[in-house]
């Protein structure tokens, strides 16, 4: 994997975001945010899966309104998503937010852009600038002929220079599409010419068949290359799945550590137990605990503990029987029935 490519720090909240920190798992609500009692719940709810940064729409008065309201009951960072109305951005800073996802190119006259600017600078809030190939400018798109990212990459810049132009540097950006290497291309050309944060993530990636592989294989690249310091994995599924999808690309790129990871064969001719269901009931029984530990679930009692030598538990079943071992070496054998419960047991021990 190549050297993490340092980009300056900012802070949103409590959390540092840049500048060799750990990568930041962040996910959106999906609830009214007006609903200010479900919208809290959901983010009480993400932060027991490990989110970290949560991004709320705020499409008018009223949503901005109840930002406030949920501050007062959530712990994790919460950062407001706008769209061209300069006063819900004001609104939404009034209210206590640690973070502002506006381009300023979109909202209108320069006087608009100073007063969310200033206000974001003396309560220390940054921006993050989301280009989006889905919404380039017409323009961009009449020179490049296509959402190109060099299209992507001219469009961050241009609303990054009117923030500097207002000595305005508390900047993160995205440039997302819902190609997986047209986003990966945008990434590696913004990486090239600014030293901003960057928030990675394939955009309408999909539902979890098939979004967990565009996202993986697309925040895969960009993270193994050394780019990125947040990262949303946007799911059509419930937030909570992102985040878990998040954290297990960067366990299995070695970023992060969260929870247990699980090793399973996929099975062949010689397997007698049923290993798909005792896999995914070892997955959900353990899905809430963050040991830092690997646990394997093998189907071959003959090849399994050599297999899986570098978990710290595992079991290997037969028909009927099979092996409980620890560290590739055998603790001792038990029935079929007992595979889940002795493994489990063995754990906690």
């Amino acid at each position: 994997m190549e050297a993490y490519r340092r980009t300056r720090t900012i802070y949103v909240g409590h959390v540092p975001v840049g500048g060799g920190h750990p990568i930041v798992v962040q996910s959106m609500t999906k609830t009214d945010t007006r609903n200010v009692k479900s919208t809290v719940n959901q983010i009480k709810s993400l932060e027991v899966e490990g989110c970290e940064i949560v991004r709320l729409a705020v499409p008018d008065t009223d949503s901005a309104k109840a930002l406030g309201k949920i501050k007062k009951s959530v712990h994790i960072p919460l950062i407001a998503d706008v769209h061209f109305d300069w006063r819900l951005a004001l609104k939404s800073i009034e209210q206590g937010i640690d973070g502002l996802r506006i381009n300023p190119g979109n909202i209108g006259a320069k006087w608009k852009v100073k007063e969310v600017v200033a206000a974001a600078h003396d309560k220390g809030i940054p921006i993050r600038i989301g280009v989006n190939a889905g919404s380039l400018e017409r323009e961009l798109l009449k020179k490049y002929g296509d959402s190109k990212p060099e299209a992507l990459v001219e469009s961050a810049g241009k609303h990054i220079q009117i923030l500097e132009e207002l000595h305005f540097t508390n900047i993160k950006v995205s440039l997302k599409a819902s190609e997986v290497l047209k986003t990966v291309g945008a990434y590696r050309l913004f990486s090239e010419k600014y030293d901003y944060p960057l928030h990675i993530g394939i955009s309408e990636a999909g539902p979890p068949s098939t979004g967990i592989i565009k996202s993986s294989v697309g925040l895969g690249i960009l993270l193994s290359e050394g780019i990125g310091d947040t990262i949303r994995v946007s799911l059509t599924a419930e937030p909570e799945e992102e985040v878990r999808v998040a954290y297990e690309i960067l366990k299995s790129l070695g970023l992060r550590k969260k929870g247990v990871d699980i090793i399973s064969c996929p099975t062949c001719g010689r397997c007698r137990i049923d290993l798909r269901r005792l896999a995914t009931e070892v997955e959900s029984r353990l899905r809430n605990i963050d040991k830092q530990i690997k646990i394997a679930v093998m189907g071959c009692v003959v090849n399994g503990p050599g297999e899986a030598r570098e978990a710290d538990f595992g079991i290997a079943g037969g028909k009927g029987r099979g092996i409980l071992f620890k560290k590739g070496k055998v603790v001792r054998q038990i029935k079929e029935s007992e595979f889940l419960e002795a493994l489990l047991k063995e754990i906690e021990e």
